[in-house]
Formats: C-alpha cells, sequence, structure tokens
C-alpha cells in the first residue's frame, strides 16, 4: 500500500508493544542477514517499523510506500522524483519521516540505526532509546565518504547503545562509547543443520561433478576473485559453487573457467539445499580495508550444515573458529589447496562433534535477548528479579 499521509505508526489496533524504527542501508528482501535475524526476533516485544533508503522514479510525487513482510515486520520505502540535489534529497526523506511516525515520541519507541548516514534527516526525531547496530565498518567500505564519518561521529554522540558486529570491530569501537557491546554473527542452527540430510541437489548443481567447492555470499570487493581464480587453475579438477548477487564490482571482472559455476543469488530457504552437495566450504575472502573488521555470518552457518572450511586470515574467522581447530586458515593459493586435501581426507565425525559443541553455545535467540535485557536496562524497564548475568554480555556469542 502507498502512504502520503501522516500513518501515526502501522500500529496493529489495539497493539501495546512499544515502537521499534530501524534506519537501514540494506533491503530487506536482499540477502537474509544480520539485520533480518535479529528484527524478525524482536517484533515479539516491539512493533518493528524498518524505514529503507528511498527509491527514484521519473516524476514520482515524495510518498513512502509501506508494506508488511511475513517476518511481522514492516517496511517504508521513501519514493522520490529523480533529479533531486543531496540536500532535497536529505528534506525530502526528513519531511515523509516524520509524516509517518510523529516528530514527538508519543509512546515508548526505539531508533534502531544500521546506517549512520541516516542522521542527516533523523537527527531532531525524538526516541526514548537509540541503538547503533554497527555490524560493518563501513567508513572502510568502498565509496564511503568524510560525510559517512561525520555521521557517525553524531550517532556516536546520540545514541545509548552500541553493538557490534565482531569481536574485532568491537575493540575498535569500544573507546568511542560508554556502553558497547559485541555481539558477532550468531547462527540459526535449525535451518542450516536441514543440509545434513537434505541428499537431492537443486536443478542447476546437479549436474556439477565433485569435489565440490562452495561460496555463498554478497560477491563485492570484500571477495579474493585472483585467489578463486589460482585454486581454480591448480586444481582443475575440483569444481567452484559461486552463489550471490554481485554488487559493487563489475560482472566482467569475475573470474571465468570450466570449473568454476556463478550460479547468481539463491534465497536463504534455498541455500541449506546448495549446501548439502558441496564438499567444502570456500571463503575466499580478499585481506583488505574493507574486511577489516568483518565477522561473517556464513562460518558457523557452513559449520551447522556439516561442510568443513577452509578461509583466508580474516580476524574473527581466526579467532576462534582457526584457533580452536574449526576451520582451516589459508593464506594464498598453494596453501588452500594443502588444506582442502587435509579436509578431505580427515575422518569427518570427531571434527563435526567439536563443531556441535562450539554451536551450541550459542543462537540469533540468545543473541537478540542479550541485546533487548541492554535494552531494557538502558530504559529502566528489566525486571527487578532479574538474576544478573556474571558474564560480559558478548560471551554469550559462539564467537566469544
Amino acid at each position: 500500500m502507498t502512504q502520503s499521509h501522516a500513518l501515526r505508526m502501522p500500529i496493529k489496533a489495539g497493539s501495546e508493544k512499544p515502537l521499534l524504527v530501524c534506519f537501514s542501508h540494506l533491503r530487506w528482501d536482499f540477502v537474509w542477514q544480520r539485520p533480518q535475524h535479529l528484527l524478525s526476533r524482536a517484533v515479539k516485544h516491539y512493533n518493528v517499523l524498518i524505514i529503507e533508503e528511498p527509491v527514484f522514479k521519473p516524476g514520482a510525487k515524495p510518498h513512502v510506500d509501506v508494506s508488511d513482510r511475513p517476518q511481522g515486520v514492516t517496511i517504508a520505502v521513501p519514493v522520490l522524483p529523480e533529479g533531486l540535489s543531496h540536500e532535497d534529497i536529505l528534506v525530502e526523506q526528513h519531511d515523509l519521516i516524520e509524516e509517518l511516525i510523529g516528530r514527538e515520541s508519543t509512546g515508548s519507541r526505539v531508533f534502531w540505526y544500521y546506517t549512520p548516514m541516516a542522521m542527516a534527516f533523523t537527527s531532531d526525531l525524538e526516541c526514548d532509546l537509540c541503538v547503533y547496530d554497527n555490524m560493518d565498518e563501513l567508513s572502510l567500505f568502498r565509496g564511503a565518504s568524510q560525510e559517512l564519518l561525520d555521521l557517525e561521529n553524531a550517532l556516536f554522540a546520540r545514541c545509548d547503545l552500541v553493538f557490534t558486529g565482531g569481536m574485532s570491530l568491537y575493540e575498535a569501537k569500544k573507546s568511542r562509547h560508554r556502553s558497547v557491546h559485541g555481539f558477532p554473527s550468531s547462527i540459526d542452527f535449525n535451518h542450516f543443520s536441514q543440509a545434513r540430510s537434505i541428499d537431492k541437489d537443486p536443478e542447476d548443481q546437479a549436474h556439477i561433478p565433485h569435489v565440490r567447492l562452495g561460496f555463498f555470499g554478497v560477491v563485492d570487493e570484500r571477495m579474493d576473485i585472483d585467489l578463486l581464480a589460482q585454486v581454480a587453475e591448480l586444481r582443475p579438477d575440483w569444481q567452484f559453487v559461486m552463489i550471490g548477487p554481485v554488487v559493487k564490482i563489475d560482472p566482467a571482472s569475475l573470474p571465468q573457467a570450466p570449473n568454476i559455476h556463478w550460479l547468481g543469488g539463491k534465497s536463504y530457504n534455498e541455500l541449506p539445499h546448495y549446501l548439502a552437495g558441496w564438499d567444502v566450504g570456500f571463503m575466499n575472502f580478499a585481506l583488505n580495508e574493507a574486511t577489516k573488521f568483518i565477522s561473517p555470518t556464513k562460518t558457523p552457518e557452513f559449520l551447522a550444515a556439516g561442510v568443513p572450511v577452509v578461509s583466508t586470515a580474516i580476524t574473527d574467522v581466526v579467532r576462534p573458529y582457526g584457533e580452536k581447530g574449526l576451520v582451516e586458515i589459508a593464506r594464498n593459493a598453494k596453501e588452500v589447496v594443502a588444506k582442502v586435501e587435509t579436509v578431505l581426507a580427515r575422518p569427518k565425525d570427531p571434527w563435526l562433534a567439536r563443531v556441535d559443541r562450539h554451536l551450541a553455545a550459542g543462537s540469533w535467540d540468545k543473541t537478540w535477548g542479550s541485546m533487548h535485557k541492554l535494552m531494557l536496562d538502558a530504559t529502566g524497564g528489566a525486571a527487578t528479579d532479574r538474576p544478573a548475568s556474571s558474564l560480559p554480555v558478548y560471551a554469550t556469542t559462539p564467537a566469544e
């Protein structure tokens, strides 16, 4: 439905839940990742409204497209005419959002930021609690601007809580705010462990011979495509199954070879069906500014699927997964080949038993529960009889 008038919040009639407004640079319908895992759980406690970045259409009258998703969240997308200046885009977004939710908080409401850029058009809107879920070091991504850095400083000044998407990012941000908490990527174990019992290949994978090395996720500047090409050349008998949308890099730059298979994006529900047919997970991340602080969600997802992993030396993969012997770490193409051969030769059951003991320590449910407790504590809404944790909150996730 299209809303071009004051919505006064798409709250379900008679709802007692407070409002959580999320400002996101990621589309809900793009790739299922951290925001979706957390906010689909937040709906138990909040009416969740996710305000995405605008879309531009020729001659459009500024308005907001509002629609619901099966997970219980409401998505709001500003629609603006093409050709506006940067300043006018900010003004239009501000006015549409103010019309949508009101300048003042009429009940308890939370602002939850994934992008500091939203501070440019929301800083004068009231909230009772402000959370920055800092899932990546956006300032190190390709095309990051000084404006982004300035607005992140403003967001740190405004917010009550900062959550980080990994422990290396926690270390980098803990001195910038009084209340920073590390929450590394967690795992929807039941979803990905389906791969252990699926024995039918998807149609576009069925013809690909084994040995299969697989990757799933966004294909962008964080991927070491040269490493992929080198390993594929060293072992032409191995097949490389690459799943995910290509973003911010030229698709023509991707290596092409008879044993490299670019299958495009797949839905979250389809992923276990592909992983079930892989012999090894290949996390060929580049070691660059954009990956300095990443904590790849796919690490525990591969493991839950029962797929052994060979990864480049990403800090939040080396510690703890590499150090615990759950993931093999390789620093060049020859090491990738050697590590894959090691993985293929070893018995799987003892490794999988160690994996399951590690993954049992955490889940997205536990992560959200720990976050929500911090939110309640920050607003004085915590139950007084709740036992206090003796551990720092970031130790409640599997990547402690």
